[in-house]
């Protein structure tokens, strides 16, 4: 039988509010100033997000690292033989979840994902250390191994026919962006009467904002 446990602890947010007029009209505007402060203020991974994407069967939802943010929407890299890839191949839907627990925001963005050209990926692949671009080639992501002896092998084998060359970016590994239809941002506020404030984009690229209710 399973154990069963309640989850008593509750937390009073107190850190800060979010009006219209502090938050503009821009919603990327206003994400790129709440990571920053993200960063500032300590949080740990602060472009750490939940990627969620449509599968076959279900909804599937792992956690990437944001790599770059412009008018464009949110940048992350993987293998393109990835199940993440392979969902959003399907189809492009997409949706990002920030949470910044120290800061009591959350931002949830919703729109489709596109990859990135091939100049771009390259450039970014190209700043990442040697043995991450290494391990771009020896893994097979998402797929069945059988232990990490025969992982760290093919890794070893990689490493070797790399040695005293630079590492091109293999075609299966490279960029998305996720260009953003809906985004939200919450503000965690007293006696659960929590700021949401939600934007939605127009198809000339405008945006409109509205109030949520908590």
């Amino acid at each position: 039988m399973a154990e069963e446990r309640d989850i008593p602890t509750r937390t009073e947010y107190t850190r800060s509010s979010l009006s219209e007029g502090d938050a503009g009209m821009d919603p990327m505007h206003l994400f790129i100033q709440w990571l920053d402060e993200a960063a500032r203020g300590g949080e740990p991974e602060h472009n750490a997000v939940l990627l969620s994407t449509v599968g076959t069967v279900s909804i599937s939802g792992r956690v990437v690292l944001l790599r770059h943010v412009d008018e464009r929407g949110f940048v992350f890299y993987t293998n393109y033989n990835s199940r993440k890839a392979m969902d959003l191949e399907r189809d492009p839907r997409a949706a990002m979840t920030f949470f910044w627990p120290l800061l009591q925001r959350q931002v949830r963005v919703e729109g489709k994902a596109a990859k990135l050209d091939a100049k771009e990926s390259d450039a970014y692949f190209a700043s990442r250390p040697r043995n991450s671009r290494i391990g771009a080639w020896s893994s097979d992501q998402s797929r069945v191994v059988g232990d990490r002896e025969a992982m760290e092998t093919r890794f070893q084998r990689w490493s070797e026919r790399f040695e005293g060359m630079e590492v091109p970016r293999p075609d299966h590994w490279g960029g998305f962006v996720v260009r953003p239809v809906r985004i939200e941002f919450w503000q965690g506020r007293a006696s659960r009467l929590h700021d949401r404030l939600v934007y939605e984009r127009f198809s000339d690229g405008t945006w409109q904002r509205m109030r949520l209710q908590p």
